[in-house]
């Protein structure tokens, strides 16, 4: 259970500089061993000074970590809880701490010590995650699981792990030696360095007829994790910094890991290092995309997140390995990221203690976005992950089998591997969060109505906001959606949104303002002229005559319309522009004015005709506009100010609609020769449209004709002997002009 624990501890082992001054001898065995990575001496030693009391702090924590670094997590704890407990545990300790319980099944202790983790240190990405995620562990164990884990044979007592295919075999990590005749050691553990493994793998994934890989790529030191291009004939690998039997360190006196290449030609393995490499930090775990361009890999160089991190360089045409690029958050934390593999589909699996867990390294998947990023980090759940070491998680082509390293309990000894198989697609939940506020106020509204719905207004989920009057909906990618929110005594608010809005993000805010009902709002109904039916889909603009405001609306079936009367009171002074537009319709503009009196509706309708006319042939221009009775001085027909004011209205009428076609015809009482009044009302019709004609498009358009006192409205004859006892009202209904609508 300990021995890939070098493959991720020497990424990110920071060495402590300095002593403590009149050090006993066994303290400074115990640092040299400690600094050396002899994490199982260092041990013994700081726990003989412990008992003797003659531990400092430094020597306490160092006692922690190597019982943490061997995977002796009880030890671990035992140590870590005294630093905790005596308050001399700092964040990276107190994280720590709350991982080794998670391995010892001790989650609730876990959940409190990482409670104390965000108070130290709330700004790191881990304790943010918590807070953020800190419910979806017990919710992913609770889940049907994304994989079903099974144990295999062909596991030793040694360590097994991270396993890669090759072709039809799998390539695989081991700490077993087949040659007991030489075996050689680390002094990290006192096991055996780690080789690499070949073997076949029957039915049941069991692996079978196992050996060293051949070709001159393992040594007497470690071989790590590694990958194989798709023909099987290059093989990138982890290996201490240890080539052409040469043994280098850091300045610092540490062998460090790196990346070398083998490649098959002709039957022959030909080794070399990647330039990627460093003698002053490390790098290894190698993974290839899909298309074998980019090199995917692990290390602590400068420019990381913290701890390790996973990096990606472009593979050059001629073999040469481009400059390294940090994969950055969502992917990389202050913890250690590690043991990547990519997917033919793009999907990005690691392990990581840095997400949140169940416990010390577990293995997430990170879904690829449009632009090459990767936008979501998922847990994989239960059966992947358990509170223990999981890790080297690898797919078959097709996605529906695979294997993965872990050191939990019941296995052969150590690391060992075990056979997944898919049960159900991963899924990337992208959301739309919000909240409904109050408008104008920060004050989140409970129990508000949300509805979600699709591009065409189809309801898809109904919701009520919470106590933080937050609300949340699954999306899809690239599709339109809208919100709609309503509470009793507040107006409806909506919010319409695209989910191309997303980018490499999963989630959206879309915040909903609901404006509550102070009681004052306009209402008007607009109907036919003719049927006094509510007309539908009239475009309603209403422009606030104080404040230049305008507000749309699009009148529904009822073929009404509501404008909260949003900061008015009782006793300010309205105005409004009120224009109301429909096809085949006769554009309408009315102004509306009122001092509020009181609260509740007002009724435009009431006050003001909201009817509007249908543009058909026979209407009258001038009833649909209640244009004024157009005078002239006895017996002329030159036009006066008064009559052009009116024609005026008609002129505009006509140019916005350029094709329509009009008779102006103008009518007179009786009185006075029907010659007469047949001549006058003539020469008015043509004077009338003359004005018309000079100021339209197309003047043809109209034409005047006088019909004197030829179409009576009312009977009130009183021509030769007929004598008429109409009165002047009646006889003033007969004298006008009318606008009759010829062609559309």
């Amino acid at each position: 259970m300990i021995t890939k624990k070098i493959f991720y501890t020497l990424f990110a082992c920071v060495l402590i500089a300095g002593t403590v001054s009149a050090q006993t001898a066994k303290q400074k065995r115990a640092d040299k061993y400690y600094e050396s990575f002899s994490y199982v001496k260092a041990a013994s030693l700081y726990e003989d000074l412990a008992k003797q009391n003659m531990a400092n702090d430094q020597s306490l924590k160092r006692l922690a970590d190597s019982y943490n670094h061997t995977g002796n997590y009880l030890k671990a704890e035992e140590w870590y809880s005294k630093l905790y407990k005596e308050n001399k545990a700092d964040a990276e300790e107190t994280y720590s701490y709350a991982q080794v319980l998670k391995a010892n099944g001790k989650d609730n202790e876990a959940e409190l010590v990482l409670q104390k983790f965000h108070a130290i240190k709330g700004s790191d990405s881990r304790a943010v995650e918590y807070i953020k995620k800190k419910t979806e562990i017990a919710k992913l164990k609770s889940e049907k699981p994304y994989f079903l884990v099974a144990g295999i044979q062909g596991n030793s007592v040694e360590a097994d792990f991270s396993p890669t295919f090759w072709n039809d075999k799998v390539l695989f990590v081991s700490g077993r030696n087949h040659s007991l005749a030489n075996v050689t050691t680390h002094t990290w553990n006192d096991k055996p360095f780690l080789n690499l493994y070949v073997a076949d793998r029957d039915a049941n994934r069991n692996l079978t007829e196992i050996k060293k890989f051949e070709g001159h790529v393992n040594t007497k030191y470690h071989e790590g994790p590694s990958v194989f291009t798709k023909d099987g004939k290059t093989l990138y690998f982890t290996r201490n910094n240890y080539f052409k039997h040469k043994y280098n360190k850091s300045t610092k006196g540490v062998n460090m890991l790196e990346l070398y290449r083998a490649v098959n030609k002709d039957g022959t393995w030909t080794t070399d290092k990647l330039s990627v490499d460093n003698d002053e930090y490390s790098v290894g775990h190698p993974a290839l995309s899909a298309d074998e361009k980019t090199l995917y890999f692990v290390s602590d160089m400068p420019g990381g997140m913290g701890g390790t991190d996973l990096w990606k360089a472009p593979i050059n045409a001629d073999g040469s390995i481009g400059t390294p690029l940090n994969l950055g958050a969502p992917v990389n934390t202050e913890g250690n990221e590690m043991f990547p593999y990519m997917s033919p589909d793009g999907v990005l699996y690691f392990s990581s203690n840095g997400h949140l867990g169940f416990g010390e390294l577990d293995v997430f998947a990170a879904q690829p976005s449009k632009t090459g990023t990767f936008a979501k980090v998922m847990n994989l759940g239960a059966q992947v992950n358990s509170g223990k070491d999981d890790f080297g998680f690898v797919l078959d082509k097709d996605g529906r089998f695979g294997y993965l390293s872990s050191n939990r309990d019941g296995g052969a000894g150590d690391d060992d591997i075990y056979a997944v198989t898919a049960m159900r697609p991963l899924k990337v939940s992208y959301m739309v969060k919000g909240v409904v506020y109050e408008k104008g106020t920060t004050t989140p509204l409970i129990n508000a109505n949300i509805e979600f719905k699709d591009a065409k207004g189809t309801v898809i989920q109904t919701v009520s906001t919470n106590e933080s009057g937050a609300y949340e909906f699954e999306v899809e990618p690239q599709l339109n959606y809208s919100l709609a929110g309503t509470k009793e005594k507040y107006f409806g608010g909506e919010n319409k949104f695209n989910t191309n809005e997303l980018g490499d993000k999963t989630e959206l805010t879309k915040d909903i303002y609901l404006e509550k009902d102070p009681g004052l709002s306009l209402f008007a109904l607009i109907t036919d002229a003719k049927s006094a039916a509510p007309l539908e889909g009239v475009k309603v603009s209403m422009e606030d005559e104080f404040t230049d405001e305008t507000v749309n609306f699009t009148t529904p079936a009822t073929g009404d319309f509501r404008k909260p009367l949003s900061g008015k009171k009782i006793g300010d002074e309205i105005v409004y522009l009120i224009k109301l537009e429909k096809a085949g319709y006769l554009t309408k503009t009315v102004a509306f004015s009122k001092k509020v009196d009181k609260a509740g509706e007002i009724k435009v309708h009431e006050a003001l005709d909201m009817t509007m006319s249908k543009l058909e042939i026979g209407g009258d221009l001038a009833k649909m506009i209640d244009i004024k009775p157009i005078y002239f001085d006895l017996g002329k027909y030159a036009i006066r100010k008064d009559a052009a004011a009116e024609l005026d209205k008609i002129v505009k009428i006509m140019n916005e609609y350029p094709t329509m076609v009009v008779q102006l015809g103008s009518h007179t009482d009786c009185r006075s020769s029907m010659a007469s009044n047949m001549k006058l009302s003539d020469n008015r019709a043509k004077s009338s449209a003359e004005y018309i004609k000079s100021r339209i498009a197309n003047p043809e358009r109209i034409s005047g004709k006088g019909f004197g006192e030829t179409k009576l409205l009312n009977g009130c004859a009183c021509e030769g002997t007929v004598k008429s006892t109409c009165s002047e009202a009646d006889h003033q209904a007969n004298r006008r002009t009318e606008f009759i609508i010829v062609k559309m």
